[in-house]
């Protein structure tokens, strides 16, 4: 039976722990795991990033996560997959988001993942606040990133 796993948490984590763990706990039917691990990263014009802080509803964010996981164990016909999402004070480099899917084989898996970030990217309710040298801003959805989520819109 296909299952779904999603963790919004404060607490930093490791993703090879976080990977290593996910196989471990695999089916014998498994033929492929695919993970992805997002990074704070200084894309802010180039002025000195210092954290980013998210912020999220509690609640209303593991539903629409729990949702969007579900979406894709259906939507590839994946064995599992586990949506691990951070929120609170980061600082750059510090994991944000991991995301691992299973399937019987790499193609479906790696459908699944590429699915799952487009759709965290523009779908998930966290709202970004960047430090920078130059003060506070709050981060605009990117036109970017709802094209790369439009592909998978049928």
């Amino acid at each position: 039976m296909a299952r779904a796993l999603v963790q919004v948490q404060e607490m930093a984590f490791t993703p090879g722990e976080e990977l290593d763990a996910f196989i471990r706990a695999g089916r014998a039917d498994e033929g492929a795991v695919v993970s992805f691990t997002g990074l704070v990263r200084d894309m802010a014009l180039n002025d000195g990033l210092k954290a980013l802080t998210l912020e999220h509803y509690p609640g209303m964010t593991e539903r629409q996560l729990i949702a969007i996981a579900d979406e894709a164990l259906t939507r590839f016909g994946l064995h599992r997959c586990l949506v691990l999402h951070r929120y609170g004070r980061m600082s750059l480099r510090e994991p944000i988001v991991f995301v691992a899917t299973s399937a019987a084989h790499r193609g479906s898996a790696f459908e699944a993942a590429c699915f799952l970030m487009d759709w965290l990217k523009t779908k998930a309710p966290f709202w970004k606040l960047e430090e920078t040298a130059e003060g506070e801003r709050w981060v605009d959805a990117r036109a970017e990133d709802d094209a790369a989520a439009a592909r998978w819109v049928s």
